[in-house]
């Protein structure tokens, strides 16, 4: 008797299973036709890949006191480095800076398939801005982190000997930031800031990033390639006064639009645990505003005036103010448009082949836009 209720208890188990993996195969995004463009730029690329963790500490800045926390005398940097295997080359560096409330593996697959295509990608913990701060997460500590990607770029380019899980070495010379979010902010304000930026960034990607509070001047202190990626539907950071505004406050600026693309919907949880539901949004606004004490233009202000090229607007849409009615579309489908441009536009700039910086622009600018009808490209 038991074994037939044992044998019962395993058949239904397995028909659970399988009716899981069918409905997680019926429900998922539409991939491009296989023969496409933009399906072999989704392809990993010719290296194996690994990950490993750091901490990198800096004992030259503190971390400030965060509500019931009373502060460190050093930024510790817990880091995750994805890189090749097997390849002696030099590679491209690109720093990774996470969203609010959230941690450095939030688009851990589009450092994966960096990292295939010869690329080592760092992300590190803010102090007090990811997720599981002391304290709880703070946004205005985002003051201090471009100095923190200044760390970084030193501490990667700086390990040597059994510390160095990569073989090869950093190519200084082609050095990225890419950031999601309140890490789109950090990416911006160390590309451009008069006095934060770093002049060895090459090219940056903002991922969802804010922009209202500056001005065309405050873009003016660097000419390298800026990309901006963004979801039209998005809840936390209104596209249409964000990044809208991209083509024409940044000289050398360009943006991929998602249409029905959320705010979330870039998180690598966002596929599939967010593929069911019509917007996922929701649930980061009250993640959000649950740790915003201040006003969010606290932290402009605290940069900068007119001089910087930061005018904080009082008219502009705040943090989940305006929230878009119509269906997200599928996390799937957005994390394949944003991880085709985030490679394309880096290969654009860092491959170290004329045809193959042409061929990358050309699938950002072109087949992206063709083979995908919710992705635009505009500059």
């Amino acid at each position: 008797m038991l074994r037939k209720i044992a044998l019962g208890l395993s058949v239904l188990v397995l028909a659970l299973f399988i009716a899981g993996i069918a409905g997680y195969v019926i429900t998922g995004p539409q991939a491009p036709a296989a023969d496409s463009v933009s399906a072999q730029w989704l392809k990993p690329g010719p290296y194996m890949t690994a990950s490993s963790d750091k901490v990198f500490v800096d004992s030259s800045r503190g971390t400030a006191a965060n509500r019931d926390y009373s502060g460190a005398a050093d930024r510790t940097l817990a880091t995750t480095l994805w890189y090749p295997l097997d390849t002696e080359e030099s590679h491209p560096l690109v720093i990774h800076s996470h969203g609010f409330t959230s941690a450095r593996n939030d688009l851990s697959y589009v450092a994966e398939l960096l990292a295939s295509h010869g690329y080592v990608v760092a992300a590190a913990d803010y102090p007090l801005t990811h997720g599981g701060a002391p304290g709880k997460p703070n946004a205005v500590d985002v003051v201090n982190q471009p100095a923190d990607v200044s760390f970084l770029i030193d501490s990667v380019s700086a390990l040597s000997g059994p510390e160095k899980p990569f073989s090869g070495s950093i190519d200084a010379s082609r050095i990225g930031l890419m950031g999601y979010s309140l890490g789109g902010l950090t990416t911006e304000l160390a590309t451009y800031h008069p006095t934060l930026r770093d002049p060895r960034v090459a090219a940056a990607a903002s991922i969802a990033g804010p922009t209202t509070g500056f001005t065309a001047d405050f873009f003016k202190t660097s000419d390298i390639p800026f990309l901006m990626i963004a979801g039209s539907l998005d809840y936390l950071i209104n596209f249409e006064a964000n990044a809208a505004t991209i083509p024409n406050l940044v000289e050398n600026g360009a943006l991929v639009t998602i249409t029905g693309g959320t705010h979330l919907g870039f998180a690598s949880v966002a596929d599939p645990m967010f593929r069911f539901m019509r917007h996922p949004d929701s649930l980061g606004c009250a993640a959000v505003l649950a740790n915003l004490d201040s006003d969010p233009n606290d932290s402009l202000n605290q940069l900068g005036g007119a001089a910087e090229g930061i005018v904080v607007d009082p008219t502009a849409p705040q943090v989940c103010e305006i929230t878009p009615d119509e269906k997200a579309l599928h996390p799937g489908e957005q994390h394949m448009i944003t991880s085709i441009a985030i490679l394309a536009f880096f290969e654009s700039q860092f491959s170290p082949y004329a045809a193959a910086r042409e061929q990358a622009a050309r699938a950002l600018t072109v087949s992206l836009p063709t083979e995908f009808a919710a992705a635009n490209y505009s500059d």
